[in-house]
């Protein structure tokens, strides 16, 4: 296992978290990944310390379960998992939509429309991890526009969970080609348009899209 390497910008355990992160987000440390210390420490050439110290903190956030005697893993996808984040993501979702929907900069709108043409190119041949990193790419600037420290630092602990689920979702409703481009670009002429309301309307549309899929899914209770 490859995780590339990291930067002096922050503290080792916070490096280590954000590589993990985008590990698990994109698909490649599926549900179930058993993540050992020794080899996650030499991939990153750091000592096993700041990588303990990350599965903890990654354990905290229902990234991650450490099973006694047996180590850590990436959790794996239940009923009770997609319900709580699926409600927690709306609510978050729609705040941030509204605010965005009066914040949104040429900046960001010039962003927005660069992912959307990145989707709009994907064919039905799109990796279900590809797919994955356009759709939290276009929620990422949402929540930069939506210019809310607090409400920005919770999505990011719930979006390599997002990740998780979208993963699932393309891997059994393989889509994203013909639902992907159309939903945000709705989503995004709604933004622009500065209406606060129709904002939060569509962003909980939007939700239930993707929540009505998984919960066709044959996934284990709890």
């Amino acid at each position: 296992m490859t995780l590339g390497t990291i930067g002096p910008r922050t503290s080792l355990s916070e490096q280590v978290v954000r590589v993990l992160r985008e590990k698990m987000a994109n698909g490649e440390l599926p549900p179930g990944s058993r993540l050992r210390e020794a080899e996650i420490a030499e991939s990153l050439d750091v000592s096993r310390g700041p990588v303990r110290e990350a599965l903890a903190l990654l354990e905290a956030e229902g990234q991650v379960e450490i099973r006694r005697h047996r180590g850590a893993f990436v959790s794996v996808l239940t009923q009770r998992d997609v319900e709580e984040v699926h409600t927690l993501r709306t609510a978050i979702e729609a705040l941030a939509g509204e605010r965005a929907a009066t914040r949104l900069t040429q900046a960001h709108l010039a962003e927005l429309d660069r992912v959307l043409e990145r989707m709009k190119d994907t064919s039905g041949s799109v990796q279900p991890e590809e797919a994955v990193a356009l759709d939290l790419a276009f929620h990422d600037v949402v929540y930069d526009a939506s210019d809310h420290a607090r409400l920005q630092r919770v999505w990011t602990s719930i979006r390599s969970q997002v990740g998780f689920f979208l993963i699932t979702r393309n891997i059994n409703f393989p889509d994203f080609p013909t639902v992907g481009y159309p939903e945000h670009k709705a989503l995004r002429d709604i933004l622009a348009s500065g209406e606060t309301g129709a904002a939060r309307e569509a962003v909980a549309d939007h939700m239930r899209g993707a929540y009505s899929r998984l919960r066709q899914l044959e996934l284990p209770e709890a």
